[in-house]
């Protein structure tokens, strides 16, 4: 079906025309008709990147009463992204309807600017639930003569939390007031708004409910916590011309994956809720040009983003709620182009997989991290395929072309190409040179688990016991680190070794780190001295497994990192005295003996005061 067939008005077919849409998709060619001809409330179920803001957007400004100054529509969207974006897509559809007046307010920028812009008349307001509670709390908008609200990306409205300022937005227009809800999922909350705000509603369900795109492949590659980086490097290597979104769960985790990449020579950048309006409008004009080749994101940061060419989405944490995974994975395979979503996981996330397979009614496949060699091999040839297809300007490169024969006539023909390789290759063959596997064996993993579960064997526990050393590092969350950040600073410090890192803990102002005992003093004096956010790092074993004769004299086994601890904040002492506690539960890797000898001559010290003071 085309748009004609929708019997659009002129205009706005001439507006529709220009941007090269030619074919309704599912979703317009279900809601339009419903929404220009019927009195009726409409419920729409269909993905991300589906047309939706179409789907309403036309029909809604072909039924406006231009001759009202009235505001006669309300859309209503989670993000200021998707805000801005359905305000300057609806623009472009109103391009030869000019009395159309279409103003986006969201938070993140100047109010004083909106209200200005909402004084003239206005026929459509498209908002964020904060703003525009804060603009009817000013009086600075008349909802009493809105005709038409459209609720967009539904879902992740209730999500965030914005269920009472929907309540308080949708009190505020008349009850005779059509209602479009569209959502990607149907949750129970969002079935309990249509419920009260939406009855009588007819239903359009474009897809399986739930089901993600059937452009979209997904693969799961399984690896130890502690390589989910370079796990994500060597698969942005394999794909040397990647296009993705990365999806973290918190802002710090964003751009501490963001910070590593950029340090690592790849062309990213990040998005999360801290940026500034100008920061994330730089951000994202970037990543629309391509510029940028990785962008790191959280969930809610990445709504509205409108790019129909991702090649890859990558989980790099898989999200907290399973459904969110469908949003995530709809930025791809947009436009009938393939898209391929990718989930790092570990073997305590499998089940995960399980999960999202049900909702999404498709079976992911397990790929294979790529060897050091296979990422070479992919990356040699995409750079010999760009030779053969590059532009040659002959006149002119044409008179150099004789001096450059003269100057390497004495390289054989196969000597010459090994040269041009080396010269464009060296570097990143130095660093796939020996490369580990990074995969993960399962059938070791759940042997492992068996063992672990039994308490493993006297052997295995002498291994842990002397296999790691844990060391004392003067970083900590108010540094904004993060287990990948400490593991990526030692792997860059350390490029020549393999070092095991253990166990993780992050406190306030200071972590442990267990890494293998052979290269305890490798780590040490590579990290020592080395600055993070401006300051110096100090490294060095911790305390807990000096002596007994050395804790004794340091204060009946407390350790530095529980002194200072003490002296800088008590909250945090506390914490640190619950996980000390577990970690003695546990039993540590021969931590838990040395523990409990300190408590013992804790006690011993407090009853000698006792005697004394009798």
């Amino acid at each position: 079906m085309t748009f004609k067939e929708l019997e659009l008005s002129p205009s706005i077919i001439k507006a529709v025309e220009e941007l090269g849409f030619e074919t309704v998709m599912p979703v317009q060619e279900a809601s339009i008709p419903i929404i220009l001809n019927e009195k009726t409330n409409l419920i729409a179920l269909a993905q991300t990147g589906t047309g939706k803001t179409a789907a309403f957007g036309l029909p809604l400004i072909q039924k406006l009463d231009l001759q009202s100054k009235d505001t006669e529509v309300v859309i209503i969207c989670p993000t200021r992204e998707l805000c801005i974006q359905i305000a300057t897509d609806c623009k472009k559809y109103a391009k030869y309807t000019p009395e159309c007046t279409i103003v986006p307010v969201y938070g993140g920028a100047s109010i004083d600017a909106q209200i200005r812009l909402l004084n003239k008349p206005t026929k459509i307001i498209v908002a964020t639930p904060g703003r525009i509670n804060d603009l009817i709390d000013r009086k600075k908008v008349n909802l009493s003569k809105v005709k038409y609200v459209v609720l967009d990306e539904a879902d992740e409205m209730l999500n965030m939390g914005f269920k009472e300022d929907l309540d308080n937005i949708l009190s505020r227009v008349p009850e005779d007031r059509q209602t479009f809800l569209f959502s990607a999922t149907m949750p129970k909350e969002v079935e309990e708004i249509a419920k009260h705000y939406v009855k009588d509603a007819k239903r359009i369900q474009i897809g399986i409910r739930n089901q993600g795109s059937d452009n979209v492949k997904h693969y799961y590659y399984l690896v130890h916590q502690k390589n989910r980086y370079l796990a994500l490097k060597r698969i942005a290597d394999y794909y040397p011309d990647i296009y993705a979104i990365i999806f973290c769960r918190t802002k710090v985790e964003t751009q501490e994956v963001a910070d590593m990449l950029i340090h690592d020579g790849y062309n990213a950048d990040s998005l999360h809720g801290d940026l500034s309006q100008a920061q994330r409008d730089h951000v994202m004009s970037r990543f629309r040009l391509k510029n940028i080749q990785m962008l790191v994101a959280t969930d809610v940061a990445a709504r509205g983003l409108d790019v129909n060419n991702l090649t890859h989405v990558i989980n790099y944490e898989l999200p907290d709620e399973t459904e969110q995974y469908i949003h995530r994975s709809g930025r791809t395979g947009r436009a009938d182009n393939q898209g391929i979503s990718i989930a790092i996981i570990n073997m305590k996330e499998k089940h995960k997989i399980r999960e999202i397979e049900k909702i999404l009614k498709k079976e992911f496949e397990k790929a294979q991290i790529p060897t050091g060699r296979e990422v070479c091999k992919k990356q040699l040839f995409n750079l010999i395929n760009k030779v053969e297809q590059v532009d040659v300007d002959n006149e002119e490169i044409e008179s150099f072309v004789p001096e450059i024969v003269k100057k390497l006539s004495w390289l054989e023909r196969e000597e010459l190409i090994k040269r041009f390789v080396s010269l464009e290759f060296n570097q990143f063959l130095k660093y796939y040179k020996n490369a580990p596997d990074l995969n993960v064996d399962e059938s070791v993993e759940k042997e492992k688990d068996r063992r672990e579960k039994k308490g493993g064997s006297k052997r295995d526990r002498d291994y842990n016991k002397d296999h790691f050393t844990r060391l004392f590092i003067t970083v900590g969350h108010r540094d904004k680190v993060v287990p990948q950040r400490i593991i990526g600073m030692i792997n860059d410090y350390t490029p020549n070794l393999r070092i095991e890192v253990g166990k993780i803990d992050i406190l306030d102002n200071f972590s442990y780190v267990e890494v293998s005992s052979n290269n305890a003093s490798d780590v040490i004096d590579a990290l020592n001295g080395r600055m993070i956010r401006g300051r110096e790092i100090n490294v060095e074993i911790a305390e807990s497994q000096a002596p007994q004769k050395k804790e004794r004299r340091r204060g009946n086994g407390e350790d530095r990192g529980e002194r200072r601890e003490r002296r800088g904040d008590r909250s945090g002492e506390r914490r640190r005295s619950g996980d000390d506690r577990s970690d003695r539960r546990r039993g540590g890797r021969g931590e838990g003996k040395s523990d409990r000898k300190s408590d013992r001559n804790r006690n011993d010290d407090r009853r000698k005061d006792r005697g004394r003071r009798r």
